[in-house]
């Protein structure tokens, strides 16, 4: 077995095991410093409950890139994986001081754009874009604001979704494990150690995640989260041993739930004249809403979730253009069904 495998392997362990054990400390730190989220009409739960859970795998996966990437002894692998920990650092501490002090969301959107700008420069980019017709699309200069967009997209894809307990990190677990399967096939190391690192902290914080929650990931876990997810989709395409098959066509796949969340959150804010205002009528919302359970809900977009990655990592081995078909009509039924339930509930 290569080395740096089994120091991967090693490193998930720990992140997994040290997960476990910071949690409980996360919980009384966030209550010490009152980082709660408190019961508002646009919360679902009804007491108070500590935030900033992130913190508890955050500070683990942050050390073990540093450390894997000062040890493998690829100067470019090792100087990617200590700039994005460097980067997660940012991330903490402006999601630690948003589930604090709650920031406006125009602030929310110059970090957001700032941590875009600062992966974009230090090598974390879209270069291409899939063509399930033909070749990839260079872009070329587009690079830059597809970049930046795809950041936003992702950012508030796994924010956006963190209104239920266990649904982003869940999701977020099964994201990395078909992006694990398919760094795996292209024997990306940079993707590889990412994806398996994120993946052995968030299923650790799913048990206390999970309803009902002990803890809540806060701006602090949905932050780098969001991060680590947008950079494994752009480290399979950036300059560091390229995975042409990642190239937004995957990660666009296995992210369907969040991202169509995302999408109707725009449409729908965009008709009531402002789309920072936050509202109770996502996805997960509107289940809720039509009497399905927490527990039921979160499972059913996990089945889901899984769904879209099994078709994902089809992209891999088969045909893009049969799976690429096979992938529009699924999104356009779930467009079509989310469409009907949002319909449904307003009439009542």
């Amino acid at each position: 077995m290569n080395p740096l495998y089994l120091l991967i392997v090693i490193e998930f362990v720990v992140i997994h095991l040290l997960t476990h054990l910071l949690l409980p400390f996360n919980i009384k730190i966030s209550r010490r410093y009152n980082i709660l989220a408190l019961p508002s009409e646009r919360r679902i739960h009804k007491t108070a409950i500590p935030e900033a859970g992130g913190l508890c795998f955050a500070i683990p996966i942050i050390v073990a890139q540093a450390s894997f990437g000062l040890l493998s002894g690829d100067p470019a692998l090792g100087r990617m994986l200590l700039q994005l920990s460097g980067v997660g650092l940012l991330a903490i501490a402006l999601g630690l001081w948003d589930d604090k002090y709650e920031s406006h969301a125009n602030y929310k959107l110059i970090w957001q754009l700032s941590i875009g700008v600062i992966m974009y420069f230090i090598g974390y980019r879209v270069l291409y874009l899939t063509n399930p017709l033909g070749e990839h699309f260079v872009l070329g200069w587009m690079s830059f604001p597809v970049t930046i967009l795809w950041y936003l997209i992702i950012l508030n894809a796994i924010n956006l979704i963190d209104g239920m307990d266990g649904l982003a990190s869940g999701i977020s677990a099964i994201v990395c494990a078909v992006l694990l399967i398919v760094g795996i096939k292209e024997g990306n190391l940079l993707v590889i150690t990412i994806c398996a690192f994120l993946l052995a902290g968030s299923s650790a914080f799913l048990f206390y995640n999970f309803f009902p929650a002990k803890i809540f990931l806060g701006e602090t876990g949905a932050l780098f989260i969001g991060l680590n997810i947008a950079a494994i989709s752009t480290a399979g395409s950036s300059q560091f041993k390229g995975i042409t098959s990642m190239t937004l066509m995957i990660p666009l796949a296995v992210m369907a739930v969040p991202l169509l969340d995302v999408a109707l959150a725009v449409v729908r804010r965009v008709r009531f004249g402002n789309i920072f205002r936050a509202d109770k009528a996502h996805i997960h919302h509107t289940m809720l809403a039509f009497g399905f359970s927490q527990k039921a809900i979160s499972i059913i977009v996990y089945i889901v979730t899984l769904l879209f990655g099994l078709i994902a990592i089809g992209f891999s081995f088969s045909s893009k253009k049969i799976l690429f078909s096979v992938l529009l009509g699924l999104l356009a039924f779930m467009v079509v069904i989310a469409y009907m339930l949002m319909r449904q509930e307003q009439k009542k």
